[in-house]
């Protein structure tokens, strides 16, 4: 039987709850007699003067705490679980998921799929709407939560139920009108599936969602991802370099409406949309300050912004102290960044000739082909496609490759098993501009 309350992990030193003897291991029951949910049900309770909280210690004794404190102070504890209860798995069978396009054998946890709105605003996750209660809308709006990042697809209702194989799909996105009028923040989403949602249904889509501006301050349009285990799921193309200059027209069709009236572009295409369609990436005044990076919209650019940005600082007299490593060096990524990813490494080549950065595209063949971006690559494909090959002293690992906190790529091989069977000094390095330029300098 699940235990009442929820375990306290932690606790801070010097902070309230160590002065008032809680300690690792108790439950946190209730606060001023009301049960605590969740995250949000704490951290809304727990900013009043004076609190009363209700802790079970791990004998069966109940203590009844009663606290003065600043507003809006914590009490210094860290909860087993950072959602303060279970995670909401998706109710759809959206025919362009990609976990459905994923092999068996996998761990376990890949195979989640998330579609809790608590998740929206705690690791910017996007949300259907489907499975929110009218319960969750009302504390979203009496706790003023934003922005909630919301999966929108479609606003022809008939087929977003289509899409998003859920027939409540459609009345879902009533939601966003009580978010509109209470004054939420709101980033939308588009996966755009061809002969489904795109022409003159993202036409239709774009129209209806602005009239939610400003509140909804973004939407981005990415083209749906097509891994090579798709047998019995809905049949889906790939665009072509025509259709990606289609959609892009569109976009900036309405980008050019909108910005003079609301000051923003509202509507953005991710990265893949122009190096599909050959196009030159945007400028950066073109993103709104980078709203949709964790969807790839900007996400180049902002890349070369801050590595231009990095090399104009080390011609600056405080940089004096920094030297450039001598030697060979690799790196990898997908094929989709490796033209910016090679323009860079040759900026730095060009301006210190000693330091040689070889910069190698991984080629999806886990997933296949037509997965291009550098997150969704395998251990087992860098090896495949490095191995005997001079990697000089070190090679560099993208940080996205690897699991969020773990040295461990998707397919359970580690960094150190990648660096044994290349045989070579593996580092990782985030994915900024200036963290590119940072790996190949020495403090002295």
């Amino acid at each position: 039987m699940k235990e009442k309350g929820h375990l306290i992990q932690a606790v801070e030193e010097g902070g309230i709850a160590e002065e008032m003897g809680i300690e690792p291991g108790d439950r946190l029951l209730e606060i001023n007699g009301e049960t605590v949910e969740d995250i949000f049900d704490y951290q809304y309770m727990i900013e009043e003067e004076y609190v009363e909280v209700l802790i079970a210690k791990p004998s069966g004794e109940e203590w009844l705490l009663e606290i003065d404190k600043d507003y809006e102070e914590d009490l210094g504890v860290t909860f087993d679980n950072g959602l303060m209860d279970d995670y909401r798995s998706c109710t759809n069978k959206c025919i362009f998921c990609f976990i459905d396009q994923m092999p068996k054998g996998m761990r376990e946890t890949l195979y989640f799929k998330d579609d809790d709105s608590r998740l929206s605003f705690l690791q910017g996750n996007y949300v259907t709407l489907t499975n929110m209660s009218e319960k969750d809308v009302d504390r979203i709006i009496k706790y003023h939560l934003s922005p909630i990042n919301i999966s929108f697809q479609t606003t022809n209702p008939e087929l977003r139920c289509r899409m998003l194989h859920n027939r409540f799909a459609g009345e879902s996105l009533k939601k966003v009108d009580r978010f509109y009028e209470a004054g939420i923040q709101m980033n939308g989403q588009i996966v755009l599936c061809k002969g489904f949602n795109d022409g003159e249904e993202l036409e239709r889509s774009i129209r209806d969602l602005t009239k939610y501006l400003p509140h909804l301050q973004s939407v981005s349009v990415v083209p749906v991802g097509l891994s090579r285990f798709r047998e019995g799921l809905e049949p889906l193309e790939p665009f072509t370099r025509e259709d990606a200059r289609r959609v892009l027209e569109q976009i900036h069709r309405w980008q050019e409406k909108l910005y003079p009236e609301y000051g923003l572009h509202f509507v953005h295409a991710s990265d893949e949309w122009y190096i599909l369609a050959g196009e030159e990436l945007p400028r950066e005044e073109s993103y709104d300050g980078y709203l949709q990076l964790e969807n790839g919209v900007g996400m180049i650019r902002l890349m070369l912004e801050e590595f231009e940005d990095a090399l104009a600082r080390l011609e600056e007299p405080e940089a004096l102290d920094n030297r450039i490593l001598k030697g060979t060096y690799s790196s990898v990524t997908g094929q989709i960044a490796y033209p910016y990813i090679r323009r860079m490494a040759d900026r730095l080549m060009e301006r210190f000739p000693e330091v040689k950065i070889q910069v190698f595209p991984i080629r999806n063949d886990f997933f296949g082909e037509r997965i291009t971006v550098a997150g969704l690559l395998t251990g087992q494909d860098i090896i495949a496609q490095l191995k005997g090959r001079d990697l000089g002293e070190i090679l560099y690992l993208p940080e996205n490759i690897l699991r969020s906190g773990e040295r461990v790529l998707l397919d359970d091989i580690t960094v150190e098993d990648l660096a044994g069977a290349l045989q070579v000094k593996t580092d990782i390095v985030k994915s900024s501009g200036y963290d590119f330029v940072d790996a190949f300098i020495r403090k002295l």
